[in-house]
Order: structure tokens, then sequence, then C-alpha cells
């Protein structure tokens, strides 16, 4: 995934909110007391500036309570997203951001060329809570952003969120066809690769790290990133 020019690559991160905790572990009371409403529950850990174009961009579906407790994405311990990452070699060490994440290893995501956002910003318990019209709503905004960043490739971290988003009930893991997206949405960019991954939660109990880093080999050698 990683060369040496790549560790190296000049890149500005987009200026992150500490987390509203100051790093202390979320209590009980911290994870209820998570504003469900707002939007922006979690920051993007994206680029500043257009001139840096990402090889991936990393789509989950929603930040969970704790992710937004502490402004980290994935950031709830059990979930399997960085440590299968790491395990298809994405990143150098498992990233624990459990208590917030380091501008340190949000730059060293960036200049390997991977960005992370989400399809909805709003913070819930669980993404079953989601609406289908937020959702689909969310399919829309993403192409917008799509069209804004222009990556090489984009992963949505969850099949039937994606299937809900973009109207397509019988969509499967793997790589998409942006073809098939429904005609009334913006026109997916030419160049960008479309790819749905499993959900990394430890909910998902048909995928585990090992299964999980495999599928993300398989992006990465889409793009001949291997």
């Amino acid at each position: 995934m990683t060369s040496p020019t790549d560790l190296h690559r000049t890149v500005a991160l987009r200026p992150q909110r500490p987390s509203p905790l100051g790093g202390a572990k979320p209590t009980r009371a911290d994870l209820a007391a998570v504003d469900t409403a707002d939007p922006n529950g979690v920051d993007d850990v994206l680029p500043a500036g257009a001139s840096h174009r990402l090889d991936l961009l990393i789509v989950g579906i929603n930040p969970g309570l704790w992710t937004a407790a502490v402004n980290a994405p994935f950031a709830r311990p059990g979930n399997r997203f960085w440590p299968a990452l790491n395990r298809a070699g994405m990143t150098d060490a498992v990233v624990d951001c459990s208590l917030g994440l380091t501008d340190e290893d949000a730059l060293a995501l960036l200049r390997r060329g991977i960005g992370l956002t989400n399809l909805i910003g709003r913070a819930t318990a669980r993404a079953d809570q989601l609406s289908r019209e937020e959702l689909r709503a969310a399919g829309v905004r993403l192409v917008h952003r799509v069209q804004e960043l222009r990556p090489r490739a984009v992963a949505i971290a969850g099949i039937t969120a994606y299937r809900t988003a973009f109207r397509l009930p019988k969509a499967q893991l793997g790589r998409q066809d942006p073809s098939a997206l429904p005609e009334d949405l913006p026109r997916w960019p030419t160049g960008t690769a479309l790819w749905v991954v499993p959900q990394p939660s430890g909910l998902n109990a048909h995928e585990n790290i090992d299964s999980l880093a495999e599928k993300w080999r398989e992006v990465l050698a889409d793009i001949g990133r291997t």
C-alpha cells in the first residue's frame, strides 16, 4: 500500500476539533449526553485544499455514540475497522483512537492517500436507527462529495445502508457498477471506482478481522496500491 514516497507526501489536514472529553474515556453519562440531532457528530479526515487527490475515500455509515463522544472515527473499543486496516497493510500500527484521534494518526492516513467520511454525520447507537429518507438523502450528498474530491476509489462500509441509500436492494459486497445507480442521482464521476465492504462493527457476526482485511486488500489491488 505504501511506498517511501507516500510517507513524505506534503499534505495538510482539515482542521479537527479536539475530543469533547479532553482525552478522557466516555462514561455512560457521556454517551447518553451525545447530541444525536447534531449533523456533524464526527470530523472527516480529509486533506485541506483541493490539490491533494485521495487514492481511497472510506465512507462509514454514521458515527456511533462513542465515536461522537470523542470525535474520532470508528473509535469504540472492539470495532474491527482499525485492526483490519492494519492487517491489510494500510497503517503501520493499529490506530487506537478510543480517546480521540491524534493529528499524527490522521496525517499518516492522508499521506497514504486515505481519507474518511460518513454517509450521515448524525450519531446513533445503531445504524438501523437511521431512516430510509436520511439514507437516500445521504446517497445524493455522497455523490456530490465524490464529484468534489475525485478520489481514485470510494469504499462504503456497509451493504445494508448502501442498498437503501442508492435504492439497489439486490446489491452485493464488492466492486459496484456506477452505471447501475438510479438515473435521477447526480452522475458518479468517471475514474472513481465504487466498492462496498462489510460493516466492521462487532455486531456484524459474518466477518472477522482477517476477512475484513482481505476485503480491503481487494480494494487496494483494484486501484493498484498493493
